[in-house]
């Protein structure tokens, strides 16, 4: 960080401050009644500490019985109404606070839902976990926490001030000594604060992300006996908030000592201005400690109020931060027309793409037809560009030029969720989520499906026979991701997801990878059924499952090398061909295609 000076409340941190106190206006009755319950809360102590000149002077001097039977009935009923008022109070202030980082986690949230493919791709998601986790809960500081210190605390002080004032003005101007240093330290505090609340925050993100690591990967930290690695990594980040938190709490500490070491020349100079000899002799007992306990009283409230602006700015640090994310552009959905069930004719027309922080074609010149209701494969080495290519069609990344036709028309022109409606999807990574089966296949648009659809969908994709035998059914929980499910089963539920959807479009990105023989046999008769009538393309691994496809395009840095049917390609004698015969012959070279 350089040293340049954060200015405090510069236009920008106005503006986000307000955006931020929005969240918490829409709860203005709660919080009237949340700031009435604080006022009174302080009132009360300080209608309690007005008390005491009396009591000192009238009850204990001079034995006056009215007081006698009547202070501690007032007492009594001075706390049972704080009591209440503080109630209201603090359970307001609280209703606010978590209703506001609860609209901001889903503000993120929603965000997170409609940004582009392509940000997920450029941001450790422990980050983006982070945000929900640690960084909105920052905001409740600022939106909420804050006004309760300001009025709770503002009110303290307004109350003994006025105390100190109704008993003896002449001892109130010890408290000239008390503004100009807290001042000086709430403002060096708070610039403070806000600097090192920007680190911590991504300094938790760091944090999060490498438990999320270690976690997911935790058969892979075994295996390769990489518990020492993670464990150093770990130490490394935690170290680093360790110390960044330490640095908080050091200046906090710091501001403490300095306003009670202001404080103590305050009273000191109460003392000092009581015992002069013109005044010693006018002022009674009572008055005195009735002025003294409103300074004692004040002075844990100012030390709050100095340390203000660093929740303000802790929280505007963290708004600056979510706002940031919330307002990035959505995916660009141009599209106009609403596109209904297409027959499936797609064409890729001279489709070149560069990732936004590439520095290479990922495709280059791509062209290729895709007849409705016709299957074809894409074959090649790794980072051929196969999975680049079918990522444009559901339009996770936009051609960087070129156009992409659906029924003879660019697909830009097609809103998104219709044209995403058009299109199922079989990764190689198998995507599941935690709850049941029935859950799992019927996911997002399909959840209306009915349980006998289910049950089709399942069996046409040969899962019933594993279904069966856990203990719920169709209605069994999975575990998070599935792990409770073999991969083979895991893969089998996402073809049934496929088969319900009964979308003309079909992707299958090495949908047979995590079968068995036997299982992956049962499942290529599934999808001989599932392509049938639908366009579908295919990322193969094994070559001997795309031997009927109508078309195969053999690809290779980011070009279309090769197209033909598998009798023409073998003809070739060419790349397909070369191919083919390590595949069989099993060539360790094989392991290179995907």
């Amino acid at each position: 960080m350089s040293g340049k000076k954060v200015p405090l409340w510069d236009a920008d941190s106005r503006r986000v401050y307000k955006r931020l106190l929005g969240y918490s206006v829409r709860y203005w009755p709660v919080a009237i009644i949340a700031i009435v319950g604080m006022s009174v809360d302080s009132g009360c102590l300080a209608f309690f500490t007005n008390k005491l000149q009396p009591i000192i002077d009238e009850l204990f001097a001079k034995k006056d019985p009215y007081l006698i039977f009547w202070m501690p009935i007032w007492i009594i009923g001075i706390f049972l109404v704080r009591g209440v008022a503080a109630f209201f109070g603090n359970y307001g202030i609280s209703y606010i606070g978590r209703n506001v980082v609860q609209s901001m986690q889903r503000d993120v949230f929603a965000a997170y839902l409609r940004l582009p493919a392509a940000f997920f791709g450029n941001e450790h998601s422990g980050h983006q976990i982070s945000r929900i986790t640690y960084t909105s809960e920052q905001i409740a500081g600022a939106s909420t926490d804050a006004l309760k210190v300001a009025v709770t605390e503002g009110a303290m002080v307004i109350g003994m001030f006025i105390v100190m004032l109704h008993n003896s003005a002449y001892l109130t101007l010890a408290l000239i000594v008390l503004i100009p240093p807290i001042v000086l330290i709430a403002a060096l505090v708070s610039r403070r604060y806000r600097v090192i609340s920007r680190r911590i925050q991504n300094m938790m993100g760091s944090v999060t992300g490498t438990v999320q690591e270690a976690v997911e990967a935790h058969r892979e930290v075994r295996i390769y006996g990489g518990q020492q690695q993670a464990d150093t990594r770990f130490k490394e980040v935690s170290d680093r908030a360790r110390y960044l938190n330490l640095k908080i709490a050091a200046t906090s500490a710091t501001s403490s000592s300095a306003v009670q070491t202001v404080a103590s020349f305050a009273l000191a100079g109460l003392i000092f201005l009581g015992s002069r000899p013109f005044i010693i002799n006018s002022i009674t007992p009572g008055v005195f400690v009735a002025v003294l306990t409103a300074m004692g009283a004040m002075l844990p409230s100012l030390k709050r109020l100095a340390n203000v602006q660093s929740i303000i700015q802790t929280g505007i640090s963290a708004a600056e931060s979510l706002f940031e994310l919330i307002d990035t552009p959505a995916e660009v959905d141009h599209g106009t027309q609403v596109l209904e069930r297409t027959p499936g004719d797609l064409r890729f027309e001279d489709v070149r793409l560069v990732y936004p922080r590439g520095d290479f074609e990922a495709l280059s010149g791509v062209s290729l037809h895709c007849a409705p209701g016709t299957v074809t494969a894409l074959v090649g080495r790794s980072g051929s560009g196969k999975s680049s290519l079918v990522s444009l069609l559901p339009r996770f990344n936009e051609p960087t030029s070129g156009r992409i036709l659906v029924d003879g028309v660019n697909y830009e022109s097609y809103t998104l969720p219709s044209l995403r409606r058009q299109i199922a999807w079989v990764g190689q990574s198998v995507v599941l989520f935690d709850g049941t089966v029935a859950e799992n296949i019927a996911y997002g648009e399909l959840a209306g499906a009915s349980e006998q659809d289910i049950i089709v969908a399942a069996e046409a994709a040969n899962a019933m026979e594993f279904i069966e035998r856990l203990p719920k059914g169709i209605h069994s929980q999975i575990g998070e991701g599935g792990n409770m499910l073999s991969g083979g089963q895991r893969q089998r539920i996402a073809i049934a997801r496929a088969i319900l959807k009964n979308a003309p479009i079909l992707v299958l990105d090495e949908a047979t990878s995590a079968l068995d023989t036997e299982s992956e046999r049962l499942i290529q008769q599934a999808l001989q059924r599932l392509m049938r009538d639908r366009t579908t393309l295919v990322i193969a691994h094994r070559l001997s499952t795309i031997e009927h496809a109508n078309q195969i395009a053999v690809m290779d840095k980011g070009r279309i090398i090769e197209r033909g049917s598998h009798t023409e390609l073998m003809a070739l004698e060419g790349h397909y061909s070369a191919l083919h015969r390590m595949q069989f012959n099993e060539r360790p070279v094989a392991a290179g295609i995907d």
